[in-house]
């Protein structure tokens, strides 16, 4: 079994598979003071959920964004698994050229989303990523990676906007607005974030078609996905396992 491991700065997500098939899948808080017994009692723990077992995992491969815990999974995968250990980073092969200005300044989780929907989508491909922050990223028409948009994730603006304003309540974001003219308050919260969110989203997406040229697929992943793409009218697919299943790609690449 291959055990997939995307750790983004704020949620990590497991996934393992068997060849192609993702048997299982996880979502939990990243905390860098992790050490590599603790994820392994948490790997261990995640993987009896569907009655599977550590000790059959033989390989590991790791996107992340916090240095911290890429060593403690690389200690977790040889000092508890004997598995081949693959961390995303510019010294891989990706079989996709990186248009970047500075290629090593591109985040693993965007260059494993690129190869992901370029191998489930073709090209050219946008690829819209919501967590901490909102990616948008395009692969051109030859499948090479050229570079995207960064804006605050939805999470981090609605948490900046609560502690600003006093009188502005906390409010799930996940529960839809009823309509865009709201009549509370937290109404009002989620129809400004939800709605908002969606048309920002949507706008880049244009921008970036218009560049692109007409025929660019869009795909959209991440935890905030599906509170903002029922909301998008530019996005195509919606695709939760997106980065999982491009580590799993990268993996049988470099092995």
């Amino acid at each position: 079994m291959l055990l997939a491991v995307d750790v983004g700065n704020t949620q990590t997500v497991f996934g393992v598979f068997e060849g192609e098939e993702l048997r299982g899948r996880w979502r939990i808080s990243t905390e860098a003071s992790r050490t590599p017994d603790e994820l392994a009692a948490v790997c261990a723990a995640l993987l009896e959920l569907r009655g599977l077992r550590l000790e059959e995992v033989r390989a590991f491969v790791i996107s992340s964004v916090v240095p911290v815990l890429t060593r403690s999974y690389c200690h977790l995968a040889e000092d508890y698994l004997n598995a081949r250990f693959l961390s995303v980073g510019p010294e891989i092969e990706t079989g996709m050229p990186n248009r970047y200005d500075d290629p090593s300044a591109v985040g693993a989780d965007r260059i494993v989303n690129a190869v992901a929907a370029r191998t489930l989508y073709g090209a050219p491909v946008i690829i819209v990523d919501s967590g901490t922050a909102t990616t948008v990223c395009a692969v051109g028409r030859d499948g090479e990676y050229l570079g995207g948009a960064i804006f605050p994730g939805l999470h981090v603006a609605l948490d900046a906007l609560i502690s600003r304003a006093a009188r502005l309540p906390a409010v799930d974001i996940e529960e839809r607005p009823p309509k865009a003219i709201a009549t509370n308050t937290p109404d009002s919260i989620r129809s400004g974030f939800v709605y908002g969110y969606a048309g920002a989203v949507d706008a880049l997406v244009r921008r970036f078609r218009e560049e692109l040229g007409s025929g660019a697929a869009s795909v959209a992943t991440g935890g905030v996905a599906p509170a903002i793409v029922p909301h998008c009218r530019e996005i195509d697919h919606c695709e939760p396992d997106l980065t999982l299943k491009g580590l799993r790609i990268l993996y049988e690449l470099n092995s």
